[in-house]
């Protein structure tokens, strides 16, 4: 067992996936060639977060982990998994397995996976979206446009964050 000082260890373990990251970019294998993208760069990060939530049984950064590494899976498998739908619901999924393992931890959250998991299967899987979901898509679409400022404002909150 691994046993971590909690302040310095997801700083290490950040570094260690970007350190991991850029070697192998740098290494430029023919295969993992697809992969040297944003996108992995997400989920090594995102691995950090959980490994350090693991280790240090701080079930703090549990969340961050899991919306990291699926929204950094998710964009890797949109290029490369062919049967993979590019669908809004899917980021409500990703929310809603998030909030599932955070529950499974802490005991708190469980409606809100339940209520983002229901929504976003439905609007995956739905042969027909009723016309109430428009609304839902065109946030989305906002989402997607101005997702860097949500990154820069959450930045922000981070360092007013006591």
């Amino acid at each position: 067992m691994i046993t971590l000082n909690k302040q310095n260890s997801l700083i290490g373990l950040l570094f260690i996936g970007l350190g991991v990251y850029y070697f192998l970019r740098h290494l430029n294998i023919p295969i993992l060639a697809p992969f040297y993208s944003w996108p992995t760069l997400v989920i090594f990060i995102g691995i950090a977060f959980l490994l350090h939530s693991y280790w240090t049984k701080d079930h703090s950064s549990l969340f961050t982990g899991v919306i990291l590494t699926g929204f950094g899976l998710h964009f890797i498998a949109v290029d490369h998994v062919p049967f993979w739908r590019d669908h809004w619901g899917m980021y409500l999924i990703i929310l809603g397995v998030a909030f599932l393992l955070h529950y499974r931890k802490t005991k708190n959250g469980l409606i809100p996976a339940l209520l983002f998991l229901g929504i976003g299967m439905f609007a995956m899987f739905a042969p027909t979206n009723p016309t109430w979901f428009q609304w839902i898509q065109g946030v989305f679409q906002l989402i997607e446009r101005f997702w860097p400022l949500a990154l820069v404002a959450f930045g922000f909150y981070l360092l007013k964050k006591k």
